[in-house]
């Protein structure tokens, strides 16, 4: 008289495919883990004597690289790679400008007015040029640090230079200010001339802002993580 074959599925069975582990170990502490993966995703158990267990295979070994990855796995690894390509991008831009503000060669200015629309508009960051490396001209947009009459320094206004001369003074205005500035800076009181222009990226400096946006970046990094946890 035979013993009957024990078999026991490993997966639900479908019309095409159909995986089981027949018989008994003779080690009363043996597992193994099987992992399958297509394009359409992956499945893993782990069998011991007397169960058969799902699973997920990252908690017990590291994936090969030659493994199929799956729609979620690309997925997530372009999105990761964009991220991070953002991130060089990014930090390659802002090393670069930490060097040219630090040899003086570039100079940058958020724009807190409307004083400039539509050229130059509110939270738009503004390179200069500094003086006296580059000299203002006429039609130029320069920036000037603007005085009372005692000569104190009232701040550092944007504007374009639509007269006068460097010795003289010249004469400044906002492109939507109905008139021209009252003072007429003077070359010493000429602090660059603008040659670019980065749109709204100013209104994400301000100290609101930076708590706003601190906390969320955080939010995306550990959902990023999470997901690529996932995969």
């Amino acid at each position: 008289m035979t013993s009957e074959v024990i078999r026991r599925p490993l997966f639900d069975a479908t019309s095409t495919e159909e995986m089981w582990v027949e018989g008994q170990s003779q080690f009363p502490d043996s597992k193994v883990l099987v992992t399958i993966s297509n394009e359409h995703g992956e499945r893993t158990v782990l069998i011991t004597p007397t169960d058969i267990a799902p699973t997920k295979s990252k908690m017990f070994v590291q994936a090969p690289p030659e493994r199929i990855a799956t729609s979620a796995q690309k997925r997530n690894t372009k999105i990761n790679n964009v991220i991070k390509y953002l991130g060089y991008a990014l930090s390659g831009i802002l090393i670069s400008f930490s060097v040219l503000s630090a040899s003086g060669f570039v100079k940058a200015r958020i724009v807190l007015t409307g004083s400039m629309e539509p050229t130059i508009m509110p939270g738009d960051v503004v390179l200069l040029a500094p003086t006296p490396r580059t000299q203002p001209k006429l039609g130029d947009i320069a920036a000037y640090t603007a005085r009372r009459f005692s000569g104190e320094s009232v701040g550092i206004f944007t504007h374009r230079i639509i007269g006068g001369d460097p010795v003289n003074g010249w004469v400044m205005k906002g492109d939507a200010n109905p008139s021209p500035d009252v003072q007429k800076p003077k070359a010493e009181d000429m602090s660059g001339v603008v040659f670019f222009v980065i749109p709204w990226i100013g209104k994400l400096m301000t100290p609101k802002m930076l708590m706003i946006l601190i906390p969320v970046g955080v939010g995306l990094w550990l959902i990023i993580d999470t997901l690529k946890g996932d995969s």
